[in-house]
C-alpha cells in the first residue's frame, strides 16, 4: 500500500538527532502513533520509510514494542483521521535490496555453506557479512549467476504470519526474535528457495528485484568476508553513473573507452617522470640561492626567502649551504595567503627564543631543536610579520 487512512492515537513533543549535509542537528517536534500504519519502522537491517502524513514529512520512524513512532516537526490532534503516505522511491528500493540480500544469503547458504552473520542495506550500496575468510572469484561469478537465474525464474515471494509457538516456526531460517517482540511472527517465503524470519518490506515476486550484481569482496572482521552488492534500480543508477563518467573520459583523454587504463598509465608515468625532474631542479635552485647569499659582498646576518612551489627538504638544503651560526634564516613554502611550510634556523639561542613566537604568528604547530625550528603554518598571511619581527631582533643584536 501506498496511501493508507488511519486515526492519530497520540502526539508527545520529542527530539530528533538529525543529519543535514553532513552535519548532525537536533530537531524538535512531535512522536506520533496511530492506530495503524504502513510506514515501516526501523528494523532487521533495512532503515525506516519517509513519508508525509497528510503534507507534513514524516523523518523517522522507529518502532517501540509493538508500536511505531513517527516523528514530524508539528503536532497533529489525537482522534482525528490522517492520511498516511509512504514514500515509494525510497520504499520500493529497500524492499529490491533487502529481498535481494535474502536471495544472495540464502544461495551463498546453500552452494558453499556461508552463512550470513549481518547485513547492511547502505544509501548506495548494500553489504553481507559472511561467516567465511575469503570468497573466491569463481564463486563470486557462480552465485551471482544463480542469483539472477532465480530473478528470470520469476519466483514468487509470500509472506506468513505464525504464532510463536507454531512447529513450523523451527523449519525457518532465523538469527532470533527481538527482546521486546509482539505479535505474530513473520516469514518471507520464496517459494523453493528460502524461507526466513524477518520484519522488513520485500517484493512480492522475485522478478521485480530486476537484476543483482556482486561488486565484490572485503575483507571482514574476524575472518569474515564482506560480500558488496547493488540490486534494481541500484544497478541502473550505477550503470548511468559509469557511462556519464566514461563519456566524461573519451573527451578528457581522447580514446575510446578500451584504451582509457592504458591512457591513464602513460598520464601516470608522464607525470612521476616530471615530478621527479621538478623535484631535481628544486634541489639544484636551493643550492644556487644558498649560494647566491653566500657569495653576496653585502649580506646581512639575516636571509628571508619564500616560493609557492617547494618542500621541507628544499628548505632544509637552503639551511645546510648557509653558515646558520652566523645567519638567522626564515623560510617559508606554500600559497601566500594559505597554509604552507616554515623553517626558521640560526644560532641555537635565537632560534629556541623566536620559534614559539614565528609559530603564534603563523597560526601553526611545529617544534625545534638545535639551532632549527619548523613546521605547519596555517596561514602565510602574515609572513610580512614575521619577517619584520625577525629584522628587528637581528638589528638589535
Amino acid at each position: 500500500m501506498k496511501e493508507f487512512v488511519t486515526s492519530v492515537v497520540s502526539c508527545c513533543p520529542a527530539e530528533l538527532k538529525h543529519e543535514v549535509n553532513g552535519k548532525k542537528e537536533t530537531l524538535k517536534g512531535f512522536n506520533v502513533t496511530f492506530q495503524d500504519t504502513i510506514l515501516f519502522p526501523e528494523g532487521g537491517g533495512q532503515p525506516d520509510d519517509h513519508g508525509f502524513i497528510g503534507d507534513v514529512p514524516v523523518l523517522r520512524v522507529t518502532r517501540q514494542g509493538s508500536d511505531a513512532i513517527h516523528f514530524v516537526s508539528s503536532s497533529v490532534e489525537p482522534g482525528l483521521e490522517l492520511l498516511l503516505r509512504v514514500d515509494w522511491d525510497r520504499r520500493f528500493d529497500h524492499m529490491q535490496q533487502h529481498s535481494g540480500q535474502h536471495l544472495i544469503t540464502a544461495l551463498a547458504d546453500s552452494m558453499f555453506g556461508f552463512k550470513t552473520t549481518s547485513w547492511e542495506l547502505g544509501r548506495q550500496r548494500s553489504t553481507i557479512e559472511l561467516d567465511t575468510p575469503c570468497v573466491k572469484p569463481a564463486q563470486l561469478q557462480a552465485l551471482e549467476e544463480a542469483v539472477n537465474e532465480k530473478i528470470r525464474a520469476h519466483v514468487p515471494v509470500h509472506v506468513q504470519l505464525l504464532s510463536v509457538d507454531d512447529p513450523a516456526v523451527e523449519k525457518v531460517r532465523s538469527r532470533g526474535l527481538p527482546e521486546d517482540h509482539a505479535g505474530p511472527i513473520r516469514i518471507i517465503d520464496m517459494e523453493g528457495v528460502d524461507a526466513n524470519m524477518c520484519c522488513g518490506t520485500h517484493v512480492s515476486n522475485l522478478s521485480h528485484l530486476q537484476v543483482i550484481k556482486l561488486q565484490g569482496t572485503e575483507k571482514g572482521k574476524k575472518n569474515k568476508t564482506n560480500l558488496i552488492f547493488l540490486c534494481g534500480n541500484r544497478v541502473l543508477k550505477y550503470a548511468e553513473k559509469s557511462f556519464t563518467t566514461e563519456r566524461a573520459l573519451v573527451s578528457l583523454l581522447k580514446t575510446g573507452p578500451e584504451e582509457h587504463v592504458e591512457a591513464v598509465d602513460k598520464i601516470q608515468k608522464s607525470v612521476k617522470l616530471l615530478q621527479k625532474t621538478n623535484l631535481g631542479l628544486l634541489r639544484d635552485m636551493a643550492v644556487l640561492i644558498a649560494q647566491d647569499f653566500n657569495k653576496s659582498s653585502n649580506r646581512s646576518n639575516f636571509f628571508s626567502f619564500h616560493k609557492k612551489e617547494g618542500d621541507n627538504e628544499f628548505m632544509n638544503i637552503i639551511a645546510n649551504e648557509i653558515n646558520t651560526e652566523e645567519t638567522l634564516v626564515f623560510l617559508t613554502v606554500g600559497e601566500e595567503k594559505g597554509p604552507g611550510l616554515f623553517l626558521l634556523a640560526g644560532p641555537s639561542g635565537p632560534v629556541a627564543d623566536l620559534g614559539p613566537r614565528v609559530l603564534e604568528m603563523l597560526e601553526g604547530k611545529g617544534a625545534g631543536k638545535k639551532g632549527r625550528f619548523q613546521g605547519k603554518a596555517q596561514s602565510l598571511s602574515r609572513r610580512g610579520d614575521v619577517e619584520a619581527f625577525l629584522q628587528q631582533h637581528c638589528q638589535s643584536q
